[in-house]
């Protein structure tokens, strides 16, 4: 089929021992650990879960190096657990919601947050704050068929081996298949989705040359460098 202009190449994330997976939207959860929700300046109250979207382009693959992506003077880091979907559905229940799970990774939600803060301050959308370029690094995905589905476990992030961020899997507000049981009541979930589901406390600025290490146990590890601005995107070998 011909196409109008140079058709893109579909985003994928690499799974261990099978083929890649391929991407189709991201979803993100806001706010899903008390303690950085309340670093957040927010109430963690148990209140319905609130989503945002990077685009499926915006993944960048384990190792990589990227630049300091323009517009903003306050990069952060948030550590995550991401959630693969390999079974779509609508109005999935809570306790089937696992069965559609394909598997697991380790994710960073990059969020220029002066942007962010700037755009809530303004009752705007935060989607340049959040949905930029490369702001999506993810693991390798691990199969829920080896792995099991994690319900505990430490998530952490270190900067230039300094410890940035500590939590906790079962500190998560919404659990998984509560995530996945009420976000497939707003949309209809399908094969390819990812799930970044909150990050604990510790958020924080990064700059050029540092070097991310972020780790959820059981599910994985992940590391990302930050080149300046003006450097050209690379992947390590």
């Amino acid at each position: 089929m011909a196409y109008a202009v140079p058709l893109w190449s579909q985003p994928t994330v690499p799974v261990t021992g099978g083929d890649p997976f391929p991407v189709r939207r991201i979803y993100c959860v806001g706010r899903n650990y008390a303690a950085h929700a309340r670093e957040m300046g927010a109430d963690p109250t148990r209140e319905p879960p609130f989503f945002f979207m990077k685009p499926a382009d915006a993944i960048v693959p384990d190792g990589a190096t990227v630049p300091y992506p323009p517009k903003t003077a306050n990069l952060h880091h948030e550590i995550e657990l991401v959630v693969a979907i390999g079974r779509g559905g609508r109005d999935i229940p809570v306790e089937a919601a696992l069965d559609h799970v394909f598997g697991y990774a380790v994710g960073l939600d990059m969020t220029r947050r002066d942007l962010q803060n700037a755009a809530k301050k303004e009752g705007k959308p935060w989607d340049m704050g959040k949905g930029f370029d490369q702001s999506a690094p993810c693991s390798a995905i691990r199969k829920a068929a080896d792995i099991g589905h994690p319900s505990a476990g430490a998530v952490t992030l270190s900067v230039n081996g300094a410890l940035r961020q500590s939590g906790d899997l079962a500190d998560l507000i919404w659990s998984v298949a509560e995530t996945i049981a009420y976000l497939s009541g707003l949309v209809e979930l399908q094969p390819g989705d990812l799930i970044y589901t909150g990050t604990p406390e510790g958020v924080g600025p990064v700059v050029s040359g540092d070097v991310l290490s972020g780790a959820v146990e059981g599910v994985g590890t992940l590391t990302l460098t930050i080149a300046p601005s003006h450097g050209t995107t690379t992947t390590s070998a």
